[in-house]
């Protein structure tokens, strides 16, 4: 289980790490295009950045107010409450706020930039469907994306992609609106051009790639913590049988998900989350290993 978690860990940095030789590429190619002038380069990634801290201080907010989810206290639903009470003793962490979403699909989620400022979320459909050793698989799992901090890892690749397409959209509007006064060579204007393309594609690929990472690290952590994968994988396969889609759908917060929360059908490139029998096979092979 271990080897497990450190592979999902190297994994997401090695992604990670294309993803910067991405946006570095892009912003390499439009300077040589221009001349040696990055000019909207930088100013495209410290948009992006300054919109992206925003959005990671303010992710909770987002999140809960978009899907819905109504903060609890313990005597509102008791069995959630110590449920996650007594997750976060066995993690050391403190004890995060509360919600629920009504809503009969069967999913969760969890945000926060730290443990201090936590939110975990479940559906009423994962609370009347799921029993306590399954809801308690889930809701490890989702405090396990608050110990790996996933929500700073989704806000640098969010800021990544953003420059990207914001480099490349400023690069479109400098073609058709303002300056073309590049002296670069036909090759270098076909390869920016080409770029300018592909470089947005590739970057939301990658950032998708290392959503579905974090899924599985999230399973591991959480079978780690609850010592009993067989919980986690019981919920999945009920998930999988019931449905995890949302009525009120938003892809800005599908990846914070559980399972996949919005309607559709999606390969496996270009989804937030793994497939779930992909997540079973694992958790299996995990039970038979502690």
């Amino acid at each position: 289980m271990y080897s497990q978690i450190a592979a999902n860990k190297r994994k997401t940095w090695l992604i990670m790490l294309g993803f910067l030789l991405v946006a570095g590429g892009l912003g390499w190619v439009f300077g040589q295009y221009y001349n040696g002038d990055y000019t909207f380069t930088i100013v495209a990634a410290t948009v992006a950045s300054v919109y992206a801290l925003i959005s990671y201080f303010a992710a909770g907010k987002i999140a809960t107010a978009i899907n819905g989810a109504k903060e609890i206290k313990k005597s509102d639903n008791p069995r959630l409450w110590r449920t996650v009470e007594n997750l976060a003793i066995t993690n050391g962490m403190p004890m995060p706020r509360v919600f629920i979403i009504e809503d009969p699909a069967l999913n969760a989620f969890a945000t926060g930039r730290d443990p201090q400022h936590a939110i975990v979320a479940a559906t009423t459909g994962l609370l009347d469907t799921l029993d306590d050793h399954e809801l308690e698989g889930v809701m490890a799992h989702e405090l396990g994306h608050v110990q790996n901090y996933d929500i700073r890892v989704s806000m640098v690749a969010f800021a990544l992609v953003t420059a990207i397409g914001l480099i490349s959209d400023i690069f479109w509007r400098s073609q058709l609106f303002g300056r073309r006064d590049n002296r670069s060579g036909g090759a270098i204007a076909i390869f920016a051009i080409v770029a300018a393309i592909l470089a947005p594609i590739v970057a939301n690929l990658l950032r998708l790639a290392i959503s579905r990472k974090r899924e599985f690290l999230a399973d591991a952590t959480g079978a780690l913590t609850t010592r009993y994968p067989q919980g986690l994988a019981s919920a999945l396969s009920k998930i999988g049988a019931s449905g995890s889609k949302l009525r009120r759908q938003n892809s800005a917060t599908a990846h914070l998900f559980f399972a996949n929360p919005l309607k559709g059908s999606f390969s496996k490139l270009f989804s937030t989350h793994p497939p779930v029998e992909e997540r079973i096979q694992r958790l299996n092979e995990m039970g038979g290993k502690l």
